[in-house]
């Protein structure tokens, strides 16, 4: 199982990236993806999730409004679309999958990729 996040990278606040995460060596269309951050001195939390057909999602309250999730089976992807960045959404950001309901707690996911830094300054 890998999974690899990247698209991080500096961006002024008030900005947007899109994080991508390759998947390969499962099934990936049978498991759901969730994106997670961690900044510095911070425990890790969840930003999205999504089912493994796509039809559901969910998001932190932190990030509702602002982050998209949504996934391309046949590409082994799952997209990130980051609008409206603040300086609080500074963070490595982590894709992870699991079998099963998407979730938003990391305790529940199984792999783990590495991540990617998104770091949001004037």
């Amino acid at each position: 199982v890998q999974l690899q996040a990247f698209g991080g990278g500096l961006v002024q606040p008030g900005g947007s990236l899109r994080l991508s995460c390759a998947a390969s060596g499962f099934a990936f269309d049978d498991y759901a993806i969730g994106w997670f951050r961690q900044a510095p001195g911070k425990e890790r939390e969840g930003v999205s999730c999504i089912s493994h057909t796509g039809d559901t999602t969910h998001y932190a309250d932190s990030v509702k409004g602002r982050f998209t999730i949504s996934r391309d089976n046949a590409k082994n992807t799952v997209y990130l679309q980051m609008y409206s960045l603040k300086p609080e959404d500074t963070a490595v950001y982590y894709c992870s999958a699991r079998w099963g309901l998407a979730l938003m707690d990391p305790e529940s996911y199984d792999h783990w990729g590495q991540g990617t830094l998104v770091t949001v300054s004037s």
